[in-house]
């Protein structure tokens, strides 16, 4: 095993609630615990399945929700029980990184990190597995940041976007040619831009240099780290708090007691806006992040109807352009609908235009907000 897998680690995101995909994501069962393209596994199973081809199980861990140990240990019993780390509260993915940097840095100073949602789609695995290594490679020999930046195919209005400039994350002319001659393509990033208007996202790839934001993040444990004092001290101190515990077992009591009063904020606001030091690697890696009906439906099998049906029992007409599920066992008679959400998961049933789905999250709450804690 070469030093530069020895040294690698891979922390799995899993503590979302993916509320835009109720009624089927729910609190007690997020999208990522869910077989929700049909292919016999869960998002969580599919992202850490594909990172055993980075570094072994030992060196993934999962950072979830503690309402979630449970489904996680259920759902990846190779994973170690110290490898499952428990957020208390929700603050978003700075402090969540952070915790895990720590811990990490304290079992291996030289450790080499890439941070992944659990609920994305990769259907280019053997590309998005050689930019990660090429990320790797690069974050082991400089003090850098790097994102993997998606090639857009379409001027989505749903994505954040990464402008990227000329400038090549190579030491030296001799490294940035090597580079070219090797297909690796690192720019700097100049600007993390908000979700356009859609005149924006036009003009984002008309002019080729722009990339999506995948929240997929390549980093050393001490770049990481340093980035954190610098950016985010009061981040840095609290978890700094917890360097002669983390691997003990005072390291859960510490976490608990401690995270909640970490900062709500996201990794992107706390450090990547503000970091002289951050590139990307722009990749074309057939990625979607899942994060409504519609994303998913556009990824799916579909009928000559452009129909994405998961349901056994249906007898549909007149009816296009629908993604369509229900549990096993139940049977629907559908005409004349096009563009719809139609979803049942046994105790609430969605009928709602694909073209308003961006409402469902809103929907939600209100079904909670009149109705009680059972529709969340």
């Amino acid at each position: 095993m070469t030093q530069l897998n020895q040294n690698t680690y891979v922390l799995i995101m899993a503590g979302g609630v993916g509320s835009r995909f109720w009624p089927k994501s729910r609190n007690h069962f997020p999208k990522q615990f869910i077989d929700i393209l049909g292919f016999g596994k869960s998002l969580l199973q599919l992202t850490f399945e594909r990172f055993l081809n980075i570094c072994p199980t030992e060196r993934i861990l999962v950072l979830t929700n503690e309402n979630y140990a449970g489904l996680v240990a259920e759902q990846l019993p190779n994973v170690l029980a110290d490898n499952i780390l428990l957020e208390p509260s929700r603050n978003n993915t700075a402090p969540c990184i952070a915790y895990a940097s720590y811990k990490i840095a304290k079992t291996n100073p030289q450790a080499n990190i890439v941070v992944a949602p659990s609920d994305h789609l990769i259907l280019k695995e053997e590309e998005f597995l050689n930019k990660v290594s090429q990320a790797l490679a690069y974050t082991a020999e400089n003090e850098s940041l790097l994102t993997l930046g998606i090639s857009p195919t379409r001027p989505d209005t749903g994505y954040g976007y990464i402008k990227y400039g000329n400038e090549q994350g190579a030491r030296n002319k001799e490294q940035e040619v090597k580079n070219k001659e090797q297909g690796v393509e690192i720019k700097k990033v100049m600007a993390f831009m908000e979700k356009p208007s859609l005149d924006n996202a036009i003009s984002y790839i008309g002019s080729g240099d722009y990339v999506w934001n995948a929240g997929i993040f390549i980093w050393s444990a001490k770049t990481i780290i340093k980035a954190f004092e610098k950016y985010a001290p009061e981040i840095a101190t609290l978890f700094e708090k917890g360097n002669d515990v983390y691997n003990t077992l005072e390291e859960a009591n510490f976490i608990t007691i401690n995270y909640p009063n970490s900062p709500n904020i996201s990794i992107d606001y706390a450090i990547l806006e503000k970091a002289d030091n951050v590139y990307t690697i722009p990749a074309d890696i057939g990625w979607s992040d899942l994060g409504t009906w519609a994303s998913l439906h556009s990824v799916a099998e579909k009928d000559e109807n452009n129909n994405a049906i998961s349901c056994a029992h249906l007898n549909i007409s007149n009816t296009q352009e629908c993604l369509i599920q229900l549990p096993a066992g139940k049977a629907a008679v559908i005409k004349g609908l096009s563009n719809y959400i139609v979803v049942d998961d046994g105790k609430v049933l969605l009928i709602y235009p694909k073209s308003d789905e961006q409402e469902i999250k809103q929907v939600a709450a209100s079904m909670v907000l009149n109705f009680g804690q059972d529709y969340l």
